[in-house]
């Protein structure tokens, strides 16, 4: 199932782990890095992996951690202690270059072996535009690994790598740094063919502000969107699905190409259609197939 909320809950909080296994979210990312005090990232370590033992079998939502960066020191300890538990996928920060992916893609197939785990099962979620070194290099990741399944964007750590005071302008729209950063992002995702996912929308008191940015991300191409409160959750994934007259119109696209094959162009309700609008719909009833619960009939 593809994911289309991505809940973030920090990973020395039962209660709010607790809170958020009740929502309505596809994936929750339990937090090792930027929500956990240092003081406290030994007990997040073992609260996260008591509560992926818990869950381990329950395929209700897909469990990530998000450890912490290659370049923290501690982003081994966390794999070690999280890896027993059998998470569904490793969130990555901070991610500067294809070596650090593959680096870490070589971490996991160790632990896969050690703890019984099939080589090659915990996918990845890279967070791509936090670094300066890491914007410049995003179409470099194609076939780094079987495992990276998305890209994501953030824009505090990049802010503070470029002294910026601010992500957005006064208007709310992002400045010209963090706009690249989210479009370099979406367009790197496209190259690796992995899963786009947007960014965090801070204001989580702010649903109209809230469904202006889904409006947009979606219209842009991205599938998913991080959260950092349940409320987002509802309006995440009802902006990420497709409607039923989106899906009846690509079925009439494909149908119309089925009906002559080996056209490059046919029409439509009086309107010309060529193989982009071909491609866009095979990809959404894609979409739409991938976000049926297993089980259950597309």
């Amino acid at each position: 199932m593809s994911a289309r909320s991505w809940l973030f809950v920090p990973g020395d909080s039962e209660r709010k782990q607790a809170r958020a296994l009740d929502t309505a979210a596809d994936a929750l990312i339990l937090d090792l890095e930027d929500s956990v005090a240092a003081a406290q990232r030994g007990a997040a370590r073992k609260h996260v992996l008591a509560r992926l033992r818990e869950r381990r079998g329950q395929a209700v939502q897909q469990l990530w951690v998000r450890v912490n960066g290659a370049a923290s020191g501690e982003l081994l300890e966390d794999l070690v202690a999280v890896m027993p538990g059998g998470p569904y996928g490793i969130v990555l920060p901070k991610v500067s270059s294809r070596a650090e992916l593959c680096e870490v893609d070589h971490y996991l197939s160790a632990l896969e072996r050690r703890e019984g785990l099939l080589v090659g099962s915990t996918q990845l979620l890279a967070i791509v535009t936090e670094t300066p070194q890491s914007l410049l290099r995003l179409g470099d990741y194609a076939g780094a690994s079987a495992r990276l399944a998305a890209f994501t964007w953030g824009a505090e750590d990049l802010s503070a790598a470029l002294g910026a005071r601010a992500a957005r302008e006064a208007d709310g729209s992002l400045s010209a740094a963090f706009e690249l950063a989210r479009t370099l992002c979406l367009l790197g995702a496209a190259a690796a063919r992995v899963q786009a996912v947007d960014g965090v929308y801070a204001d989580f008191n702010d649903a109209e502000g809230l469904a202006e940015e889904l409006q947009r991300a979606r219209r842009d191409g991205f599938t998913g969107k991080l959260a950092i409160h349940p409320g987002q959750i509802a309006p995440i994934n009802a902006a990420f699905t497709p409607t039923e007259a989106e899906l009846a119109q690509a079925r009439r696209i494909v149908a119309a190409f089925a009906a002559e094959p080996g056209l490059g162009v046919t029409s439509l309700d009086g309107r010309m259609i060529d193989r982009p609008h071909l491609l866009q719909a095979e990809r959404l009833l894609e979409l739409a197939a991938r976000l049926q619960p297993r089980g259950s009939a597309p």
